[in-house]
């Protein structure tokens, strides 16, 4: 089956974990903004097309069907790119896990964007460099506590066997080691069986070539893992 991905250009952001869960399973797919510019988005959110409409990127097109919201994409994906396990209540229990994970990525981009998702960083900075000293000293480690449980219970994985949230924990893990490297190695001596899992999603032979293609854009200060010194409990560098 191919699908088709829309997400904007230019940045990782939302649009990898479903990038991730693709590349992982060898799914015939296109990019298709990377392809097109995100021009081709605008149809989808404008309702211009058939279903329901979008309220933003990502989603992915199969077929007839338009599916938004990374969780539910990925709830969409799983059974059909064999990456979850089979089952009702383990299908549930990765989609909870998903929806924990999106909490988690709106606090790191609310970390640098507490005010306003339209204004810019240097706007907000005074404001951020509170916010990101709570991410730091309670949020992640009660976040990441949590899933190296749910790993540490599951046999090295979040679900006892390989799954979309195992890719998704890897993303999570290698942003905010570029977002936070401080705060991570920090963390690093509580967090031993999810960095065990990082490790082993970035030697799967489909994420390994995928890491080392064009396809994998870099982390940058445009997505949702920034790094920004001060927020890290850095000096800020002033021009």
């Amino acid at each position: 089956m191919d699908y088709q991905l829309y997400y904007w250009t230019g940045i990782q952001g939302r649009g990898e974990f479903v990038r991730l869960a693709l590349e992982d399973a060898g799914a015939r797919y296109v990019d298709v903004a990377r392809e097109a510019g995100n021009a081709a988005l605008q149809p989808f959110l404008d309702g211009e097309r058939d279903g329901a409409r979008p309220f933003a990127p990502p989603f992915l097109a199969s077929g007839n069907l338009v599916v938004a919201q990374v969780a539910n994409i990925l709830h969409f994906l799983g059974p059909r790119l064999d990456l979850v396990p089979e089952g009702e209540a383990a299908q549930l229990q990765a989609l909870q896990l998903q929806l924990t994970i999106a909490d988690l990525v709106t606090e790191i981009h609310d970390s640098h964007h507490p005010i306003a998702s339209a204004a810019y960083y240097e706007d907000q900075e005074e404001a951020a460099t509170r916010r990101a000293l709570d991410l730091r000293t309670h949020r992640l480690p009660k976040f990441l506590g949590y899933f190296e449980q749910v790993v540490g219970r599951g046999n090295g994985h979040a679900l006892g066997a390989h799954s979309y949230v195992d890719l998704s924990l890897f993303q999570i893990v290698r942003g905010l080691d570029y977002a936070y490297p401080q705060a991570m190695a920090a963390l690093a001596p509580t967090i031993p069986q999810l960095r065990r899992l990082e490790a082993r999603i970035a030697e799967r032979p489909n994420i390994a070539a995928y890491l080392a293609s064009g396809r994998r854009l870099a982390f940058n200060t445009n997505g949702i893992f920034r790094h920004y010194p001060e927020l890290d409990g850095g000096i800020a560098e002033k021009d």
